[in-house]
């Protein structure tokens, strides 16, 4: 045999006798005992401290958010849509860095000594799922940031723990009341709002179809100081809770009438702009929950003397100083322009 195939044959059988020692040496005893792992790391990773604890961990101290968070779309298992505690919250527990590969069993724990984070920017942590993206699915609800609420943070409109649209107001039942009743009691409102609650140009806005459970929530806030009008305060005393009912039935059931014939052009212009008003008063003017006011045939000097109170803080809605703070005055007109011809139904 000539000498370098000898060689090469013992330098084959040399390191096949190599890597058989090394394998014997180097692989523990429970490596592949339940896969390409070593068996012995399923005890040591059950015995690693957990990071997120769970629901479960938060619901003793936050029993109340948990709630709110169990009967909302973000623990919608039927939608794919499981967002726990600590994917806003962050980890409730913290691991001691041990180096590499060792299992860390200590660290800081909430509520003993770590403090759960509460997100401030509400606008960048919503829209990482939220922001609208080429590709996203289409049953998540998407949002274009700029044309939705402007620099307005998501919480002042959604519940963060239950965020389906505006759950931060629930719907209050309609009020009961007679309506033929409230015919005759509404005499006394024609002088400011007119025969059969339309205003025409009278200082008071027009009624006629307006929610019944805001029109009485509205007379509360008058006589309670919570809104403040030199007439309406003084004439809210003599309103008891009863006729408060009878007028907003009798109300509520007339049929609206535009205030000012539809101006094209305006109306134009105002489309843009109440896309931000619309998840509330309506796209037609007509509020989606009987707890907030129809815009529908209101006065266009109405609708901007209101709007222009809850800019400067004379009348008090965290919502609306919110979506009209950074609203000029043109598109605060464009916008009155919109609803007041927007039709009647």
């Amino acid at each position: 045999m000539p000498r370098h195939i000898f060689r090469l044959i013992v330098l084959l059988v040399a390191c096949a006798v190599i890597g058989y020692a090394a394998k014997r040496g180097f692989t523990v005893k429970s490596f592949y005992e339940y896969g390409h792992y070593r068996g012995d790391s399923v005890a040591q990773i059950a015995s690693e401290k957990p990071k997120y604890r769970g629901v479960g961990y938060c619901a003793p101290c936050h029993a109340e958010r948990v709630a709110e968070w169990s009967k909302g779309i973000h623990n919608s298992a039927d939608l794919g849509k499981i967002v726990k505690c600590e994917v806003c919250h962050g980890a409730a527990s913290e691991r001691e860095p041990r180096g590499m590969f060792v299992v860390s069993t200590s660290g800081p724990d909430h509520p003993t000594n770590l403090r759960m984070s509460i997100p401030t920017d509400t606008r960048k942590l919503c829209t990482l799922c939220h922001e609208r993206t080429t590709g996203r699915p289409a049953q998540q609800p998407q949002i274009v940031v700029a044309d939705h609420a402007g620099t307005q943070q998501c919480t002042v409109c959604h519940n963060p723990h239950s965020p389906t649209l505006n759950l931060v107001f629930a719907e209050a039942a309609a009020p009961a009341g007679d309506a033929l009743a409230g015919k005759t009691k509404a005499d006394a409102c024609a002088v400011c709002h007119g025969a059969g609650g339309v205003s025409k140009n009278l200082p008071g806005p027009s009624l006629a179809g307006q929610n019944a459970t805001y029109f009485t929530n509205a007379v509360k806030t008058y006589r309670t100081g919570a809104r403040d009008n030199p007439m309406m305060s003084a004439v809210a005393q003599g309103i008891k809770d009863e006729d408060a009912g009878d007028l907003a039935a009798y109300f509520a059931g007339l049929k609206c009438e535009s205030a000012s014939p539809r101006d094209r052009e305006a109306a134009s212009r105002g489309q843009a702009i109440v896309s931000k008003c619309a998840a509330c008063h309506g796209a037609d003017g007509r509020a989606s929950n009987r707890s907030w006011p129809s815009l529908a045939g209101l006065s266009k000097d109405y609708l901007i003397s209101a709007l222009d109170a809850y800019k400067n803080g004379t009348r008090n809605n965290a919502i609306m100083a919110g979506i009209l703070k950074d609203l000029s005055d043109a598109e605060t007109e464009s916008a009155a322009a919109y609803y007041a011809g927007a039709g009647c139904k």
